[in-house]
């Protein structure tokens, strides 16, 4: 199958900036990235965590940001690119909270949007001129299979990820003949801080480690869609096409205990 985005075949010297990288897969990718020989710069709210991640791997650059404000973002961005330039995006940033509809609330939707979704838009917004201008580089969007099909206890953050899915599908038509790779990545369940709030079994739990090699392997061969582990993911896009009928049906037996 033809790829759909340039692959890579080294990351020696390229210049990515991981947003939303303090912990759990951002945190796994900066270590991993580095150790390719990437040059490697990571952002995140946590000026604690950041500080510990440069004491730790002192050849990474880190500034913090706080992706709900649009001037934080375009700070830390110029930051960036005067340290090293900018060849990769990857934004991970996000923020989830189970909700349930009977518990419906407005600041929790409001909140996912706010960070998830709106977050990455700000990114966007100040790095892509600088990719478009050198027509070249790669943007990708860290989402998630809660945006394949409606979950229960998903009620504010699916809708997000779905929405982080047609955007990178909207940015990759317009992008790819300019030479700027998009890509989307689309994990399962992964042992981060915001899964371990999880009361229910995660089928195919995987470590920030393994979903880090997973999602270097897909870009290296030009991926645009990226998603893991295959024997979950390839379940719930199965589900989405079904009828609707069917689908929630299944979905009460099988999530709903």
């Amino acid at each position: 199958m033809k790829s759909l985005n340039p692959k890579v075949q080294s990351w020696h010297n390229k210049s990515v900036w991981l947003v939303g990288a303090s912990s759990g897969i951002g945190l796994a990718l900066a270590i991993e990235l580095s150790r390719l020989g990437a040059k490697v710069a990571v952002s995140a709210r946590s000026k604690s965590a950041l500080d510990q991640l440069v004491l730790d791997h002192p050849c990474i650059f880190a500034c913090v940001l706080d992706v709900q404000d649009a001037q934080s973002v375009a700070q830390a961005s110029e930051a960036v690119k005067a340290h090293q330039g900018l060849d990769w995006v990857i934004f991970l940033a996000g923020h989830y909270l189970a909700q349930d509809a009977k518990a419906f609330s407005y600041a929790e939707m409001h909140k996912h949007q706010d960070i998830n979704y709106m977050g990455a838009c700000r990114v966007i917004e100040s790095t892509l001129p600088t990719l478009v201008s050198q027509k070249s580089g790669h943007l990708s969007l860290v989402s998630s299979v809660a945006g394949f099909v409606g979950l229960p206890k998903s009620l504010a953050y699916g809708p997000t990820k779905a929405a982080m899915i047609n955007l990178a599908e909207c940015l990759y038509l317009d992008l790819s003949p300019s030479g700027v790779g998009v890509s989307v990545v689309n994990p399962g369940f992964v042992k981060t801080p915001l899964t371990a709030q999880n009361t229910f079994e995660m089928p195919y739990l995987l470590t920030p480690q393994e979903a880090a090699q997973h999602m270097i392997q897909g870009w290296e061969k030009g991926e645009f869609e990226i998603h893991f582990p295959k024997a979950f993911t390839r379940m719930l896009k199965v589900l989405r096409i079904l009828p609707y009928a069917w689908y929630f049906a299944i979905i009460k037996k099988w999530v709903i205990r």
